[in-house]
């Protein structure tokens, strides 16, 4: 009860939370008093008198607001407005012909823009500013054409003949490089793919109508590649100076072939309005940018931005697909958190030459996963590792963590000393307990430190049980670590303390000579109790943080809230479906060690779900651009940019993930 109170009154509001303990932490007597009607005085004012801004911090951040989908995944959503193949196919074959668009329709670029292709055309030029420049050159050009011709429809070397003139790039050059980078991004829409395919098969005859400025010739080599082949006749507006958002280029096509026919595509004023003026009858595809735009971030970095929506929004609205709500999970606020931080860790290790890279168990399973699929020809390392069996095997080097894990943080929980002797394994010095305290005893702040004070009596006895699991891990980490002298320990936070007590151990101990930094996706936040617990280790490098820190990516740790479960919201999206790892023990002749296991996670085949959509979004973005080294340069902020999303509306979206697990977040 009074934990529920204390959340209610204090967590709710970060402004709250702050102005509270800054008036409360440290105070006695009067004062201590005092600040509880202070805290109540604050909840007045926000909740009642309507003042927010005590709710914000002072230099709280303006995050993107959503309204997303919490009672069903995208995909399934967009599967019902578009239908079944069958049944869109059904739909086509009763018309003699059948007309395609091509880009967002048959085609597909992964870019939420078609012109984000222009940054990477101006990469390989080494032109600045080329996205901008792209377009005002073919602005210019559809003018003079107009101008001279009567109609806007350029071609591809009349854009470029426009450049070459105000800027002196190379026509000849330029367009090569286009063109190779049109045919590299270009890939079949799936639904499509298979909607084109069974009307072949009826013997339906096709026909594709494009406005564009490519040639005739390289869209055919375009489709062909992706599977697009058999169709009657290709109609591209730059060869006929005549377009479908005009009509005309309809009027021709149907001149050309007569009797019943439909268009398929995603304009609504050139695929459907003007598509019926000229007498055909109409299929509107919904163009998937537009359909998931309203659910993606926007404040991105250009490149990284365009490229994870545009694959997400293909991938989700396409048709073919459906996604669990956990695998969308995994998939569009998990994939490029993953992603990132796989290529942070890479490069990490490839700039400090680490001679082993250790994933710890149990975050480390899904990054592990990624990262092989990633890099497959390193060689990676799954270490069992955990809060427990590290606090255990540092208990006589940290005696106030141990106590603080394992005993304080259990306070007013329910939780009986039966529990938490089990957890810290410890259950033999259990039949010594003082009069008063047994078993079924509930900790509380009432007995705490008589607890503490029979352990601290028992200490010796304490780390005599604890002997056996050091010389156990010892050895179990003697033989991962081999001959190397440096590794890198990958964590997803926030202490970082699993990775600091695996490099004490390893070196103060354990006596190995090797130097263990910990990785770690983000630090503890100006919301934890202990904010700059790990502040030393950070700034002396044996500590690195991914997303955010004290020292960089500052409205990020602002934000993120412990206290609103914000911790649990990430731990969910590199959850592992094994069970949870407790320590060492002796092994028998061929193996000295043996790992020991605890209980499994609820809903595990929902973690897998989880795993399932991070490596469907890993394997999307390396197939892409996996040979563009300079994509995987994702920064922190970019990858926490989908969970600022999904914290939109008071976390609404998470909350309900959240319900369908319940993660073992704490010691023991």
């Amino acid at each position: 009860m009074k934990i529920r109170l204390y959340n209610f009154l204090v967590n709710r509001q970060s402004g709250i939370s702050e102005r509270y303990h800054r008036f409360h932490d440290g105070s006695r007597g009067i004062k201590k008093i005092l600040s509880w009607g202070y805290l109540l005085w604050l909840n007045f004012a926000y909740y009642v008198l309507g003042i927010r801004s005590i709710g914000a911090l002072n230099a709280a951040a303006i995050y993107e607001e959503k309204n997303l989908l919490c009672e069903q995944s995208e995909s399934s959503l967009a599967q019902k407005q578009i239908g079944m193949v069958g049944a869109f196919v059904e739909r086509l074959s009763g018309y003699d012909v059948v007309s395609f668009d091509i880009f967002d329709t048959l085609i597909f670029r992964p870019f939420s823009e078609p012109t984000d292709l222009f940054f990477f055309l101006g990469e390989e030029l080494g032109v600045m500013n080329f996205k901008e420049l792209r377009r005002q050159m073919e602005k210019k050009a559809r003018e003079q054409c107009h101008a001279e011709k009567g109609h806007y429809e350029v071609t591809l070397e009349d854009i470029w003949s426009r450049l070459e003139y105000e800027t002196g790039i190379s026509a000849v050059v330029g367009m090569q490089v286009e063109i190779e980078l049109e045919k590299k991004f270009c890939y079949a829409n799936p639904f499509m793919l298979q909607v084109f395919g069974k009307l072949r098969e009826c013997g339906k005859k096709i026909v594709i109508v494009s406005d564009m400025y490519l040639p005739a010739s390289i869209l055919e080599e375009i489709l062909m590649k992706n599977g697009f082949s058999g169709y009657e006749k290709l109609y591209v507006s730059c060869e006929y100076g005549k377009n479908k958002a005009g009509g005309d280029l309809f009027q021709l096509v149907r001149k050309e072939h007569p009797g019943s026919m439909v268009h398929v595509g995603d304009n609504l004023h050139s695929d459907v309005d003007m598509a019926k003026k000229c007498g055909l009858a109409v299929c509107h595809y919904p163009n998937v940018n537009e359909q998931g735009k309203k659910y993606r971030p926007q404040d991105m970095s250009p490149m990284v931005g365009g490229a994870y929506r545009g694959l997400i929004n293909n991938y989700l609205y396409h048709g073919r697909a459906k996604l669990s709500v956990e695998q969308e999970y995994g998939f569009i606020y998990g994939g490029l958190f993953v992603t990132g931080y796989c290529a942070f860790i890479h490069e990490y290790c490839r700039i400090h030459r680490v001679d082993k890279l250790l994933f710890l168990s149990r975050d480390g399973d899904i990054l592990k996963q990624a990262y092989e699929m990633i890099y497959p020809d390193e060689k990676t390392e799954y270490a069992y590792w955990s809060r427990r069996a590290a606090t255990k095997l540092m208990a006589a080097e940290d005696k106030y963590d141990f106590y603080r894990r394992f005993l304080y943080h259990k306070v007013n929980q329910g939780i009986t000393l039966e529990k938490i002797f089990d957890s810290m394994e410890l259950s033999e010095l259990m039949v010594d307990l003082p009069e008063k305290l047994s078993g079924t005893t509930v900790l509380t702040n009432g007995n705490v430190e008589r607890v503490r004070e029979f352990l601290d009596a028992n200490w010796s006895r304490i780390l005599d049980c604890y002997a056996e699991e050091q010389k156990v891990a010892k050895a179990y980490y003697e033989a991962l670590l081999g001959d190397c002298k440096k590794a890198v320990a990958v964590d997803i936070g926030w202490a970082g303390s699993g990775a600091v007590a695996l490099n004490h151990l390893v070196q103060k101990i354990w006596k190995l000579p090797c130097e263990i930094v910990g990785l770690v996706a983000g630090t503890n936040t100006i919301h934890n109790s202990e904010a700059e617990a790990s502040e030393t280790f950070l700034q002396s490098g044996k500590l690195v943080a991914y997303l955010y820190s004290q020292s960089f990516n500052r409205d990020l740790m602002k934000k993120h809230n412990p206290n609103r479960n914000y911790n649990v919201f990430w731990e969910l999206l590199l959850a592992s479906p094994t069970p949870q790892f407790r320590g060492f023990r002796a092994g028998n002749g061929e193996t000295p060690w043996k790992l020991v296991f605890g209980a499994y996670d609820v809903n595990p085949e929902g973690i897998r779900d989880i795993q399932k959509g991070i490596l469907m979004f890993v394997e999307e973005y390396k197939h892409h651009f996996g040979d563009i080294p300079y994509m995987f340069n994702i920064s922190g902020r970019d990858a926490y940019a989908p969970m600022l999303v999904a914290a939109s509306k008071n976390e609404k979206y998470l909350r309900e993930i959240e319900k369908r697990f319940a993660l073992e977040i704490h010691v023991g």
